[in-house]
């Protein structure tokens, strides 16, 4: 059965990082969206559309919207959803004094289930269709989630974490059943539905290099597979990596000598990186995972967006929000850090390009840009309407918006989970704000 959405509509189809504005995006203030078996059937201005779709086919009207890409969260960790806002410490205290306490609980499959389905309904509440997804080391952790997602039929890419070393015994693997556990997911979920499997180091603190290159031959088995991680997120942690891997040039080292490079590898944070890291990772075709809420949250430091995607050698650059040290689901709120952040290194980042990276340009990072993240015929149906007079004081700012750029602006910097009038997964509706 066809159905259709109408509104203004606003999409991208290359990297306004990179390339004029009107070379990539395409807005429409009057479109209609037609969607079946879960992909977009057509796409156009309404004047063009409307007139091809028999009687039978139900388009809902959205005014004072705009129909968006359905966001793209690329770095999240779904257990942390119970210990969002824990207070005081920088990043190796908190991971130790919150995070690894919390994590143990997911060894209880009932609770793993319980969160997934608190952190995916938060995900659609703030109009998030597609994310990548780090679970616990308990396989049924991975489990949960897979199966939460599959009945909204969501693409999630998601793993189990892999850690050998300086974590409490209750989360610890070993090199062969960090390999062993994570073939067995891959098997049971990779490409099952709109799954995808993610190998997952921690980070290269928590892996002995015995587990890292059994990663990396797990890497080399199923090359069709995601792969993620953290690297440069706090000055101390390079120090760290540094003392445990004496003989790497620097931290990105670590993970290229193990084989855990490569297009559709993610790294969240990448704040402390040098030109000879990011010249790496830009000729791996290995992505950085921006997250600026929970840079801040934990005195990190402040990534330089510009400088990761300098055009003489560009980094791909995804978005994430990285539960739960970030601090919110929303991706409005998170691209909203992200403009302080850019501000910050002198870097006025527009609201075409913080819409572009919450959208294409995480699905070019992730290698699905042929599926997610544009609103195109052919594409999945994952839509986020954005209300655009969601509060009081954004009804009454809107009154001065002067285009469509102005719009979306003042959208990023005062929206929130509000700004979600409806979210609709391979056509679906998920969420309505109303409903």
């Amino acid at each position: 059965m066809k159905t259709a959405l109408r509104g203004a509509m606003l999409t991208f189809r290359d990297d306004p990082f990179t390339h004029a504005l009107s070379d990539c995006a395409v807005y429409e203030p009057d479109a209609v969206i037609v969607m079946a078996n879960g992909l977009i059937d057509a796409v156009g201005p309404a004047a063009d559309i409307l007139p091809t779709l028999s009687a039978d086919v139900p388009v809902t009207v959205w005014r004072d919207c705009v129909l968006l890409p359905g966001f793209i969260d690329s770095h999240v960790h779904y257990p942390q959803t119970e210990m969002i806002g824990a207070h005081g410490e920088q990043l190796i205290d908190w991971l130790n004094n919150y995070t690894f306490v919390a994590e143990q609980g997911f060894s209880d499959k009932t609770h793993a289930a319980e969160i997934a389905e608190v952190f995916l309904r938060e995900q659609h509440r703030n109009g998030v269709t597609a994310s990548t997804v780090f679970c616990t080391v308990h396989p049924q952790s991975v489990d949960a989630l897979f199966e939460a997602a599959a009945r909204v039929n969501m693409r999630i890419m998601a793993g189990k974490v892999c850690m050998d070393r300086h974590a409490p015994a209750a989360l610890l693997d070993t090199p062969q059943r960090a390999y062993d556990e994570s073939k067995a997911l891959i098997g049971k979920w990779h490409g099952r539905g709109r799954a995808e499997y993610v190998i997952t180091p921690r980070f290269a603190p928590t892996s002995t290099p015995e587990q890292l290159d059994a990663l990396g031959s797990l890497a080399q088995d199923f090359p069709t597979t995601l792969i993620q991680s953290h690297l440069a997120e706090n000055i101390d942690e390079l120090a760290w990596v540094r003392a445990l891997f004496p003989s790497c040039t620097h931290y990105t080292d670590v993970y290229q000598r193990y084989g855990l490079l490569r297009p559709r590898a993610l790294y969240g944070h990448g704040i402390h990186l040098s030109e000879a890291e990011l010249d790496i990772l830009s000729a791996t075709g290995s992505a950085i995972v921006h997250c600026p809420t929970s840079n801040f949250f934990l005195g990190s430091g402040c990534f330089d967006l510009r400088r990761a995607r300098d055009a003489r050698r560009p980094v791909a650059v995804g978005l994430g929000t990285d539960l739960g040290a970030g601090t919110s689901f929303s991706i409005l709120q998170t691209l909203n850090e992200a403009y302080k952040t850019a501000q910050f290194h002198g870097f006025p980042l527009s609201a075409a390009q913080a819409i572009y990276l919450a959208t294409r340009g995480n699905a070019r990072a992730l290698g699905l840009d042929d599926r997610i993240g544009a609103i195109e015929a052919g594409m999945e149906a994952d839509i986020a309407v954005l209300d655009l007079m969601s509060t009081p004081l954004i009804a009454y700012r809107m009154k001065y918006a002067r285009d469509w750029q102005d719009a979306l602006f003042i959208q990023m910097t005062l929206g929130d989970d509000r700004a979600i009038a409806a979210t609709y997964i391979a056509g679906q509706q998920v969420h309505c704000r109303n409903g």
